[in-house]
């Protein structure tokens, strides 16, 4: 006889150190029941790791306006609805997700948080029981009967609900305790009813007890009492009290009760779908208000539960009336949603977030839109159109310079009042006249290029006879800019994406608001100019860095401009979209033995000291071992000392001195300021392998006299920008004539440096044919390939195709 074996709660009292390998096994798609168990120390070291303390809560009656207030919420109810509980087969709990959800709560809890469960799950867990007690039974009572021990013939009763229930609460219950234990967290079981709300004592009763259960620093965990409760009645809500037919509207009743700051209804669809999801159209709603409820269409109920969206909505829409937050989302795809729980705590853009607050303007997903809409429009237009617009661009920023200056000013004052800007960081953000010419100088200059951008042919071939194949430029799509403190940055990245005609995207520092807004409303009015005011988005709702780079579906490439951890921390969210720039810009300048004295000190001075902020300054300098104690390596020292730089001693160079500067930490660090590294290296070769290893391939330069040296330096080296006798900071898209930049690309795919109009550009293949077929070309065909390479030329009039 076989019989499934199955993994009781016992089992997991009898083990109290298996949380951690539940959620292990269960991400890995393992049985639970299998996997090797932690040891309690683990746990323990776990337990102890401290935690920042939560503000005391506001005062209740207002629910939040925007994610991001959601980190102040005090008091939180966690709803688990009955397919986040259980299993698939419906049969049993998912102890995997389980544990992660404890996890997640526990975190909360220690945090100073008061949190409260409303859970599902105890019919599936007695139904779990009771088949196997019955199969148990079923399988002996045949063996006795037919001295057989065949299972194949015996069929299982259909169990009663509430008698599932009442054989599985106990058993949840007690694995909740065991998996809270864990984080040494205390819970505490309440079994409501409708009539524990309707009646006034017992609601009283309730109440009182939930308090002193969060006073006491325990989490509660309710559930309605199935074993004895009636089946659910439609409709049947009092005056202003919701009634509690299902455990979405237990945990609004309950959330308003308790005055809770925070509801998350957590169930297996990632939140609200303006239509059922699954469909074509389906969107989910980030942000879901009171006032439209007239543009959802409600889709089936859930495998499992009795409540189904349309009463999650009602629900969570009766509990923001009453003051709490509700976000509704997807907690059984933990792969998916890693952390979901702590992470709508820590306002993060997941699931569905009701508001009573309509923001003035669109949302960041309604922006994106537009954008793509009339940047389609831009890329249809020609060549001249698009030239106009940014050459009406650079005139506004000479035109209306006072208007800028003035914003600028505004936000240079905030900054320095504020005291949060470095030095370098004011520097970035502050405007001048002379800075607008040089923006307008090289606007126009991108205006110029523009003419031979979209639409251009790359590649002509004759395929066959009357069938020929073009490869033109087209646009890339949307793209993201996020910068910091750079508004120059805006009027230049706007000018590339119209030349390219891609729709924009801009998300610049709260340090720079007022100017970004009337730079940014300059585009806007040059884009109007030929009716695509819409292409280029400055975003200025609330949205975290992190939550735009979510948006894979809507944009195409994410392009930061910024600090180094901009880049990365970028580069790490961005899970769906590909980034264009550099996490890092560590620059060598390597000075020959055979180097003119006059060149290496101009250029080390140049590339150190006229902007250490950027990332095309000197970060390391390499010298020679021939150099050390000569008049060269002295007056290098001297003139850094002079520029108040400070020097630190990568080891080599420190063996050499007595006294030394304090040695380097690590030789690849990108100091972003009036810091530098010197080491010292044998040769040319040594010089190579050194930046090889350290270096981040942004820029490196060579500084001799001897060009056989100079040219294996410049070919050995694989950096995107290399340079001989010539400061690093020339590693820029204005002073390379592309007219601006974008940003500067290390990568090894796409494109590749200073990236200018064309890394904006991508391909597409038109084919021009007369019925042609594939089968035409086969070995019963009639016809053969040519392949035969044609003149590259500008489309013909009319045949330009752009996307």
């Amino acid at each position: 006889m076989y019989l499934q074996k199955m993994f009781s709660c016992s089992q997991l009292l009898a083990r109290p150190n298996a949380l951690q390998t539940f959620k292990r096994a269960a991400s890995q798609g393992k049985n639970p029941s299998s996997a090797p168990f932690l040891t309690r120390h683990a746990v323990r070291q776990w337990s102890n790791v401290p935690f920042f303390t939560v503000p005391l809560a506001r005062a209740h009656g207002k629910s939040f306006a925007h994610r991001s207030d959601l980190r102040q919420a005090k008091r939180i109810l966690v709803k688990l609805g009955s397919a986040v509980v259980t299993r698939g087969d419906e049969c049993g709990l998912a102890l995997g997700r389980l544990a992660s959800i404890v996890e997640q709560v526990a975190m909360l809890q220690n945090q100073g948080r008061e949190m409260m469960i409303v859970t599902s799950g105890a019919v599936a867990f007695g139904k779990q029981r009771l088949r196997h007690e019955i199969l148990l039974s079923q399988s002996v009572r045949q063996a006795l009967h037919s001295g057989q021990n065949q299972l194949k013939d015996m069929s299982l009763p259909v169990l009663e609900a509430r008698a599932c229930a009442a054989a599985g609460q106990s058993g949840l219950m007690a694995l909740y305790e065991a998996m809270f234990t864990q984080y040494s967290t205390c819970t505490a079981q309440i079994l409501v009813t409708n009539l524990d709300f309707h009646d006034d004592q017992k609601r009283r009763n309730l109440n009182s007890t939930l308090h002193e259960l969060l006073r006491m620093n325990i989490v509660p965990i309710i559930n309605t009492n199935d074993a004895v409760g009636p089946p659910p009645e439609p409709n049947r809500d009092l005056q202003g009290v919701i009634s509690i037919k299902d455990n979405d509207s237990l945990a609004a009743r309950l959330a308003v009760e308790m005055r809770a700051d925070l509801l998350i209804a957590l169930s297996d669809v990632e939140g609200l779908y303006d239509s059922p999801p699954g469909s074509d159209d389906a969107k989910l709603l980030d942000t879901f208000y009171p006032g439209d409820q007239h543009s959802i269409t409600y889709g089936t109920k859930s495998r499992v539960g009795i409540g189904g969206m349309e009463a999650k909505v009602k629900a969570a829409l009766w509990a923001l009336q009453g003051g709490t937050s509700v976000v509704i989302a997807n907690g059984t795809h933990p792969k998916v949603t890693g952390h979901v729980i702590t992470d709508i705590v820590e306002g993060k853009k997941v699931g569905t977030f009701f508001s009573e607050v309509k923001p003035a303007g669109p949302t960041v997903e309604q922006q994106t839109e537009m954008a793509r809409s009339a940047g389609r429009t831009l890329a249809s237009l020609e060549p001249e159109q698009r030239s106009d617009i940014i050459c009406a661009l650079a005139d506004r920023l000479t035109e209306r310079k006072d208007e800028i200056l003035s914003a600028n000013k505004k936000d240079m004052e905030h900054a320095v009042s504020t005291g949060r800007l470095s030095p370098a960081m004011l520097k970035r953000l502050s405007l001048s006249s002379s800075k607008l010419n040089s923006l307008s100088i090289g606007l126009r200059q991108i205006a110029v290029s523009s003419q031979e951008s979209v639409g251009r042919v790359l590649r002509r071939t004759r395929v066959a006879n009357n069938l020929e194949l073009e490869q033109i430029t087209v646009p890339i799509g949307v793209l993201l800019v996020i910068f910091e403190s750079r508004p120059d940055c805006l009027p230049q990245v706007s000018a590339l994406a119209i030349a390219s005609g891609n729709a924009l995207l801009l998300k610049g520092g709260k340090e720079a608001a007022n100017t970004n807004r009337i730079l940014h409303e300059l585009a806007q009015e040059a884009l109007s100019i030929h009716g695509v005011k819409d292409a280029i988005q400055l975003v200025s709702t609330r949205e975290e860095v992190e939550d735009l780079c979510r948006l894979e579906k809507m944009i195409d490439l994410i392009i930061p401009r910024g600090s180094s951890q901009l880049v990365r921390d970028i580069q790490r969210a961005a899970k769906g979209i590909p980034v264009l720039g550099h996490s890092e810009g560590i620059c060598h300048v390597y000075v020959d033995h055979e180097a003119s004295v006059d060149k290496a000190i101009k250029i080390i001075q140049d590339s150190k000291c006229d902007y250490p902020a950027a990332c095309n300054a000197m970060e390391t300098l390499l010298v020679h071992r021939e150099l050390l104690r000569t008049p060269l390596f002295d007056q290098i020292i001297d003139m850094l000392r002079t520029e108040h730089v400070k020097i630190h001693a990568g080891p080599k160079f420190a063996s050499y001195l007595t006294f030394s500067p304090s040695e380097v930490k690590s030789l690849r660090t990108e100091y972003g300021d009036l810091e530098c590294c010197i080491e010292v290296v044998d040769s040319m070769q040594e010089a190579v392998d050194h930046i090889h290893k350290y270096g981040s391939s942004h820029t490196d330069v060579i500084v001799t006299e001897n060009e056989d040296t100079a040219e294996q330096f410049l070919q050995q080296l694989d950096s995107a920008c290399v340079f001989w006798n010539a400061s690093s900071r020339f590693a820029d898209g204005y002073r390379f004539g592309l007219g601006a930049e974008v940003g500067i690309s290390t990568a090894r795919i796409h494109a590749r440096g200073p990236v200018g109009l064309e890394g904006l550009l991508t391909t597409k293949w038109v084919l021009r044919g007369e019925g042609h077929t594939a089968a035409d070309f086969s070995e019963q065909g009639t016809m053969t390939y040519l392949h035969e390479n044609l003149p590259v030329a500008q489309a013909l009039p009319g045949r330009r195709t752009t996307s």
